[in-house]
């Protein structure tokens, strides 16, 4: 397993979207481990395969708390069938805008069909932190950043100071 580099804002391949996973081989579950192993090493809770620089529908997950045995998720082409009226709010960050929090707004339970690293199809229905990472991660394939969902000042705010940043580490 590799650890690899962090796509970070104002990088625009976050803002593509990616595209299905074809088949899935050795190849595919390598990819699977690398990004576990990246979310582990980073820490985060969760992953898109876009924010390694790879644009496939593909993420990985992991909820468990710290001193808890990890449970490591790998969703495949994930798709969410069905969402809850009732919303519940997270404060958010994203391993792609680094050390930037902010409340978001979601549904409270969604259900996912997506396939499993084995190629297995799966119906999962998630409720709390895992209905709301699934969600957030789900964006990133669609080009959608978490930012998305507050207000245009704040989110100006925060792609400005990202784009400083990247041009300062560009000299």
């Amino acid at each position: 397993m590799t650890i690899k580099p962090l796509i970070i804002l104002p990088d625009p391949l976050l803002r593509q979207a990616s595209k299905p996973i074809e088949r899935i081989d050795t190849e595919t579950q390598r990819l699977a481990d690398d990004m576990l192993e990246t979310m582990y090493d980073a820490p985060g809770i969760g992953l898109a395969a876009v924010q390694i620089g790879v644009p496939r529908r593909m993420l990985v997950i992991d909820v468990s708390r710290e001193g808890e045995e990890k449970t490591p998720l790998v969703f495949i082409n994930p798709e969410i069938v069905a969402s809850s009226d009732d919303r519940s709010v997270y404060e958010e960050g994203c391993l792609s805008i680094p050390d930037y929090y902010a409340e978001v707004e979601r549904p409270a339970r969604v259900t996912v069909k997506y396939l499993d690293r084995d190629g297995k199809e799966q119906l999962t229905e998630a409720h709390g932190l895992l209905a709301t990472c699934v969600q957030h991660e789900i964006d990133h394939l669609n080009g959608v950043l978490f930012i998305d969902y507050i207000s245009r000042l704040k989110r100006e705010m925060v792609i400005k100071k990202f784009t400083k940043a990247a041009k300062a580490k560009a000299l």
